[in-house]
C-alpha cells in the first residue's frame, strides 16, 4: 500500500518511550478534532519550550538532563521527540515521531536520502499533529487534587537536521498548531567548543 495512504489511517499513540518509568498507551482517536479543530490562544500555560539547535549542539542531551531537573523539582512537565531517525531516546517521551512515522520505510519508498527521509517523515506527521495539539489540551485541562493544572511544561526535541524543521513546510505546521494554542517558545542550543571559531559561529547563528 502507498505509505501515504497508510499515513493518513495511522492512530498516534501516545505513552512513555524507552528512556521513560512510567505511563500508559492511550490511543488519540477518542479527542481526534479533525476539520473542526480550533486551538485555545487565550491559555496561560502549559508553556511549550520548542528545542532547536544544529545537528550534534547537544539539543537530546539537554531534553535529558531537563527530564531529571524537572523530575527533581516536581514540575509535571510533557516530553515530545520529533526526530524521527535518532537511535535512541534518553528522556521518557510521552509522544515519539518514531512510533507513527518509520524513517527508513520512507527513505526506501520515495528514494530519499537522510535528509531527505528526515524531511518527508516530518512532513506526514505534521498531517495529524491536530491529534497531538487534542492530546496536550487534554492533559493541560486535567486537574490536581490541589485545583493546579496537570502540566507546567511541554518540552520538544526537534531533529538533528535544524533546516528540516525550521524551513519545511511540516515544521511551520507544528509550530503554528502549537503557537496558536499554548505559549511557546524556543531555546536555540549552540555547541561553544565548535562555534570558536568566527566561521563557525557565523554559519550557526545563520
Amino acid at each position: 500500500a502507498d505509505f501515504i495512504e497508510q499515513a493518513n489511517t495511522f492512530e498516534l499513540s501516545e505513552g512513555v518511550s524507552e528512556g521513560g518509568s512510567e505511563g500508559v498507551s492511550e490511543r488519540v482517536s477518542e479527542g481526534v478534532r479533525g476539520d473542526a479543530y480550533s486551538p485555545r490562544s487565550s491559555r496561560s500555560g502549559p508553556v511549550v519550550v520548542l528545542v532547536i539547535g544544529m545537528a550534534g549542539s547537544g539539543k537530546t542531551t539537554l531534553m535529558h538532563r531537563i527530564n531529571h531537573h524537572v523530575k527533581e523539582q516536581g514540575k509535571r512537565s510533557y516530553f515530545i521527540n520529533l526526530d524521527p531517525a535518532v537511535k535512541r531516546v534518553p528522556f521518557a517521551a510521552n509522544i515519539d515521531i518514531r512510533d507513527t512515522v518509520n524513517y527508513k520505510e520512507v527513505m526506501t519508498q520515495y528514494g530519499l536520502g537522510p535528509n531527505g527521509g528526515i524531511l518527508t517523515a516530518l512532513n506526514l506527521f505534521a498531517t495529524k499533529f491536530d491529534q497531538v495539539i487534542g492530546l496536550l489540551e487534554k492533559r493541560a485541562d486535567e486537574v490536581q487534587e490541589d485545583g493546579s493544572s496537570s502540566l507546567d511544561y511541554i518540552f520538544v526535541d526537534t531533529p538533528g537536521q535544524i533546516e528540516a524543521f525550521t524551513w519545511s513546510a511540516g515544521g511551520q505546521i507544528i509550530l503554528e498548531l502549537l503557537g496558536n494554542s499554548f505559549p511557546t517558545t524556543c531555546l536555540y542550543v549552540s555547541d561553544r567548543k565548535s562555534t570558536r571559531l568566527n566561521s563557525s559561529h557565523q554559519e550557526d547563528l545563520v
